[in-house]
């Protein structure tokens, strides 16, 4: 699930709370199908938010749904495999492949034959889960199906929590706080998204309005308002009925996309390969009209007959005008809108579209009812000319950049390697480079007027966008490019995944580690060059050796909010450096599915009887029992003997504050 806008959208902040989740309950039961033959059902209840992942996941993917029956030595025989309901697939650019999942109900069936008289057949399910902002490890639950109880269901118990001082008998609570936490969390992110796309959505309509399609027309309707109105007080009326009439039109619009979609398929627009190949050859179609190609126009007779409406006196009259303005201006609007409610669309909340055409048709209104209420202010207005085409040629540009986007999203999920981020990057230099000159007046498209000279105000835009491209180049060699994070695909997806002239063992610093040092000691390069330690006990073992605190870094390989944490905060050059120099990462793969070796596979503490057979099983553990948390990603900030120098932090995008959580878990290390 990340677009263009999407990403712009990534504002929202988790807040942390120690919490032991359990958002999936078990039930089972047994459906007869002969004398001899049964279906066991499993079937999982899924909290709001929360996604299983199918028992069908491509290799690198998030840990399968794993159903396992004991056969009681021949007197049970399993037939065929476990089947599934159809849940939702999808095409994930984290993981870069389809991906499967269910969400609130999934249930699946088994097809057994009992050899010998049997009164119940026991199995276990391995499961993951994961929400918007966490994912939880692998988590193992004993199931039960009593053979003599067909159609029964029969509840499992789940309950795999640790019983931790007097919190363990109070799982209800614990539930419904977990619920809680998880929909504050949506809400506040689902609100702060509206928020962007209703500014982005204003900014985009007071661009429209600069275009040759729209802004001579504000002119003609103070007229028209002046002219027929007989009182000012009526003109002032009519104007401000004339701008509503504006937006119910745009806002009807966004409703109808979202009506269309729905959101469930809103939401995987995002990630569909052919959305997004389709998406991509809209927008291109988009700017090569900008660009003076050819106009997009609705067809005549619309116009003509909505023209022939705004005839007719009172509000009615007007309200067609106003549709008769959206018509007109089609060739202009009609890409911006497009552009708006393809992002909206693709962000999986059906307020977006709506939202996106509010922002956007009050930028359009607020100028034409201003202006028609208050003739007056016309004189400030500039007058009409060549460089209303020249807007209308930026955003052109503007349009066949973002395009490149999409595409790069489908390229990302097919994993085609075509379009990496040098390849990307260089496309980017190219069109914005190509728009420097436009503005310079070095090239001329159709529909230009002749440049005799260069105003201030182009020169200046013009000297701006060649900054920016300018700013492009280092990525080619792997700079990071923190201004536009999110737009290139990410640093691994390129030719050079650490940066041309990156050697493992070399240091970007004064105050590096001692690469070879920390490598014989056990440590690992990671993401971005960060030297890591994934066993625990080495990695605190060098921290007091160089003298450093420690960062847990409890992650998995099927996290996507570890991930985001990774391309996007850890990327920050202020946060990459103190992770570089200024500690020791700890970094802890709760769904490691390695096998531990023989002198390590011991009791679980959290499941009597149970025993710890993988490593992911024991960082899992140990996160639970110490800090009573099962979600990730979680950092901890600790000293030498093993005591947090900071409350905990979970997923949170915001750089300054990440940074700033660092900086102060050091500063308390020092004192």
């Amino acid at each position: 699930m990340k677009k263009s806008l999407l990403l712009l959208f990534l504002l929202s902040v988790s807040v942390f709370n120690a919490q032991i989740f359990e958002p999936v309950k078990w039930a089972t039961s047994v459906e007869k199908i002969s004398d001899s033959e049964y279906y066991l059902i499993s079937t999982a209840t899924i909290d709001k938010g929360w996604h299983l992942y199918s028992q069908d996941v491509p290799e690198d993917g998030p840990i399968p749904t794993t159903f396992i029956y004991d056969q009681q030595e021949g007197k049970i025989n399993v037939i065929g495999n476990t089947t599934e309901e159809e849940g939702h697939t999808v095409d994930d650019p984290v993981f870069n492949m389809k991906i499967k999942f269910f969400e609130n109900k999934a249930t699946f069936k088994q097809k057994i034959e009992i050899v010998e008289g049997i009164a119940s057949v026991v199995g276990t399910v391995e499961f993951m889960v994961c929400d918007d902002v966490r994912c939880l490890p692998p988590t193992e639950v004993d199931l039960s199906f009593k053979i003599g109880t067909s159609n029964a269901s029969v509840e499992t118990n789940t309950d795999d929590s640790p019983k931790l001082s007097n919190e363990g008998s109070e799982k209800t609570e614990t539930v419904t706080t977990t619920e809680s936490e998880s929909s504050s969390s949506s809400e506040k992110s689902n609100s702060r998204s509206l928020w962007a796309i209703f500014i982005i959505a204003f900014f985009s309509g007071f661009a429209a309005l600069l275009t040759p399609c729209v802004f001579p027309m504000i002119p003609l309707t103070v007229s028209f308002f002046t002219k027929q109105s007989k009182t000012k007080a009526q003109g002032i009326r009519n104007a401000i009925f004339y701008g509503i009439s504006i937006v119910v039109i745009y806002v009807l619009l966004g409703w109808l996309v979202s009506a269309i979609f729905g959101p469930a398929a809103m939401n995987a627009l995002s990630t569909n390969v052919w959305f997004n190949i389709i998406f991509f050859l809209l927008l291109v179609v988009f700017a090569v009209s900008f660009l003076g190609a050819f106009e997009i126009t609705l067809p005549q007779s619309w116009a003509n007959k909505v023209d022939a409406q705004s005839n007719r006196s009172g509000l009615i009259g007007i309200f067609f005008m106003a549709l008769a303005l959206a018509i007109v201006s089609f060739s202009c609007t009609g890409p911006i809108v497009g552009t708006l409610l393809v992002e909206a669309a693709v962000g999986g909340n059906t307020l977006g579209p709506i939202i996106g055409m509010l922002g956007f048709s009050l930028a359009i209104a607020l100028p034409f009812t201003l202006f028609a209420a208050f003739p007056g202010w016309m004189n400030s207005l500039p007058k009409s000319g060549g460089w209303l085409n020249t807007v209308k040629v930026v955003l052109g540009f503007l349009e066949l950049a973002l395009a490149f986007k999409f595409l790069s999203n489908a390229d990302l999920v097919l994993q085609l390697h075509l379009l990496e981020r040098e390849v990307f990057l260089a496309i980017w230099i190219a069109i914005f480079g190509a728009l420097a000159f436009y503005l310079f007046g070095k090239i001329q498209l159709p529909h230009d007027s002749p440049v005799t000279y260069i105003s201030v105000g182009r020169l200046s835009l013009g000297l701006l966008v060649l900054t920016f491209t300018i700013y492009l180049i280092p990525g080619l060699w792997g700079a990071p490019l923190k201004i536009i994070s999110g737009f290139p695909p990410p640093m691994k997806y390129s030719e050079s995944p650490y940066g041309v002239g990156f050697t493992k063992t070399g240091s970007t610093s004064s105050t590096s580690y001692v690469p070879d040092d920390a490598l014989a000691a056990g440590g690992e390069v990671g993401e971005h060059g960060i030297i890591m330690f994934h066993d625990y006990n080495k990695g605190l073992a060098y921290a007091k050796k160089v003298g450093k605190p420690v960062m847990i870094d409890f992650t998995g390989h099927a996290c996507v909010n570890c991930r985001k944490m990774e391309q996007f905060v850890w990327s920050d050059p202020a946060v990459l450096s103190v992770l570089k120099n200024d500690i020791v990462m700890i970094s802890l793969y709760v769904d490691d599915k390695r096998k531990l070796s023989g002198d390590e596979i011991v009791d679980s503490k959290l499941k009597p009887g149970k025993k710890l057979k993988y490593i992911g099983q024991k960082w899992s553990e140990l996160q639970t029992i110490k800090y009573k948390s099962n979600s990730q990603p979680m950092y901890i900030l600790m000293d030498h003997q093993e005591n947090n120098l900071i409350e905990p932090e979970a997923y949170n995008p915001n750089v300054q504050e990440y940074l700033d959580w660092l900086n102060k878990g050091i500063q308390n290390f020092k004192e």
